[in-house]
């Protein structure tokens, strides 16, 4: 029999043993494939910090991580950036620096979940026998919100978030679902990977009859020292856009909650979430 708190068990980490060391985020066996963040090197997490300062090889996107998180937690390590590098170079290079006893990590931008090309990488490793694993990052749909100080969600403005990307070499025009989401009207549509075509995604939303009026907003380099936000409609982003010469590493965002207005108070700010408080049931609806 155990003489153990029965309120606490011996493999949840949220409640360890006293005599038991516990780390957040402990590290695992394998290549850790790490989101850098948007841009600003506050944005790493905690786990990422301490896992490229351990590093001894740090594979990174190139001119898409802040060069100033590279020097400031990356400094002892050997950095190799992957930019113009395939699998075939990648992977035996990941593979014999791990093999060797090297301290490796894979550093991609913004959240590797998101258009990071990650998991054709980690299953070519395991194939190998290396193991891997994911370490999140903040994407850059979220440190753009934060920059126009809204939310993606609002109630009843938006309830859906959709990411996605514009038509181009990698995405047919029947791929391409932007006139769809933004259709829906309830939805805060976020274009990755779309800066160079700005201007025709809103002529093709116009062409399908959508409000030109519709609200949009366009961060370049979100949290990054040289930001910038342009703020317009479908009818008018795109020369905004042109104007100001970006032609990539800008986030596109459709959609009322760019606005950050129009919301209506919120069930939790509103009485419901201390229905019950005075001890008695809350109200439902039968």
């Amino acid at each position: 029999m155990s003489d153990a708190d029965p309120g606490q068990s011996r493999e949840d980490p949220a409640t360890p043993a006293a005599d038991a060391e516990y780390t957040a985020g402990d590290v695992r066996e394998g290549i850790p494939f790490i989101g850098a963040g948007p841009g600003d090197p506050g944005l790493l997490t905690v786990t990422g910090k301490r896992l490229v300062e351990d590093a001894d090889l740090v594979v990174h996107a190139g001119s898409l991580v802040n060069s100033e998180l590279l020097e400031e937690f990356c400094a002892d390590a050997e950095q190799v950036s992957s930019i113009g590098k395939d699998l075939e170079e990648l992977i035996p290079l990941l593979t014999e620096a791990y093999e060797a006893g090297r301290t490796v990590v894979r550093l991609h931008s913004g959240d590797p979940a998101v258009y990071g090309a990650a998991i054709e990488q980690m299953d070519a490793l395991e194939s190998e026998g290396v193991p891997t694993y994911f370490v999140p990052g903040v994407t850059s749909a979220f440190a753009a919100s934060a920059t126009l100080r809204t939310q993606l969600t609002l109630n009843e403005v938006a309830n859906h978030v959709v990411f996605t990307r514009p038509q181009g070499k990698t995405l047919s025009e029947d791929e391409d679902h932007i006139g769809d989401f933004v259709g829906h009207g309830d939805v805060t549509v976020c274009i990755y990977l779309g800066t160079h075509a700005v201007a025709e995604t809103m002529d093709r939303l116009l062409d399908e009859g959508h409000d030109p009026d519709t609200p949009v907003a366009v961060v370049y380099h979100a949290s990054w020292p040289d930001e910038d936000v342009l703020r317009g409609t479908i009818g008018t982003i795109g020369e905004k856009v042109e104007a100001a010469g970006y032609r990539a590493s800008a986030m596109v965002i459709i959609g009322e909650a760019a606005t950050g207005a129009g919301y209506e108070r919120s069930y939790l700010y509103d009485g419901w979430a201390n229905r019950g408080a005075d001890g008695q049931e809350a109200e439902t609806d039968d």
